[in-house]
């Protein structure tokens, strides 16, 4: 980890990127990129936060996007927010004009990669890095090295069938808009200020994300879950309920032995993304 690494976190509106080197990140560059734009013009959004990081110190390059990868090939597919990016070559592009190794990721195994390197996961050995946002991501860690599937698509817990719906339906910040027509941010700052009727959403909230967790504890029985995502700002008025349900799981000794941690990681898209070299080197 003491090699220099440049990290690189493509979101629904801007680019970040920074250079990485062991837990140091320096020379942040953020973009607003051309997310309605052509394929060519978003790919030179990126080489213009990667040609600002270059040198010839940097061993390599990491990129984390909100979309499913062909990770071996670095190809990029139905990017969201991105309409143009439907089927990208990144790896080949990027590798071809800095003439580095590239390695190419979903944003969810890369806030996984970034917990487990440099935040609440270091130690661990077998991890999962959930994000409650908008929607509901996650990223695998099983015996120190990250699981993404064939397909990159292993951790797609919140696409799972669940009650009339799926999991993302009931368990993400959308549940309040989705089921009672509020906006989520209404009902956080309602809660801070003691509501009854909103904490009890929370409540709900918390039943659905306990009975997700205990879905995937029944599949990869982690020893740590660690919460990323907006919702994780709330978590104390849904951790009890919660745990109320992940209690239930048949396998007693599992529950008594999870830990659930909330994300204090700073810069965790970027220290992610720099983290799939060091995790393609181990």
């Amino acid at each position: 980890m003491k090699e220099k690494v440049i990290g690189i976190d493509l979101g629904a509106t801007n680019i970040r990127g920074a250079i990485v080197q062991e837990e140091d990140v320096s020379g942040i560059i953020t973009q607003r990129i051309h997310s309605k734009g052509s394929e060519e013009e978003v790919l030179n959004d990126v080489f213009a936060v990667a040609d600002q990081l270059i040198n010839k110190d940097i061993k390599a390059i990491g990129i984390g996007v909100p979309s499913v990868v062909d990770v071996e090939e670095g190809i990029v597919y139905d990017v969201q927010y991105i309409p143009s990016w439907k089927e990208v070559q990144l790896k080949k592009y990027m590798e071809d004009r800095y003439h580095i190794p590239v390695f190419v990721n979903n944003d969810a195994n890369c806030f996984a990669l970034g917990e487990y390197y440099f935040g609440k996961g270091k130690d661990s050995t077998s991890m999962i890095g959930l994000t409650v946002g908008t929607g509901v991501g996650a990223g695998i860690i099983i015996n120190k090295k990250l699981y993404a599937g064939r397909n990159c698509g292993a951790g797609e817990f919140g696409t799972v069938d669940y009650l009339d719906k799926i999991y993302e339906y009931y368990c993400s910040g959308s549940f309040f808009e989705n089921v009672y027509g509020l906006n989520g941010e209404f009902v956080f700052e309602k809660a801070k200020q003691g509501d009854a009727q909103m904490l009890k959403l929370y409540d709900e909230l918390g039943g659905h994300l306990g009975n997700c967790i205990k879905m995937i504890m029944y599949t990869y029985d982690p020893e740590l879950i660690v919460l990323g995502g907006s919702v994780r700002l709330a978590y104390d008025f849904f951790e009890e309920a919660m745990w109320k349900r992940i209690r239930t799981c048949v396998f007693s000794k599992s529950a008594e032995r999870l830990t659930v941690e909330i994300s204090s990681l700073k810069n965790s898209g970027i220290l992610g993304a720099a983290a799939l070299y060091f995790d393609a080197i181990v």
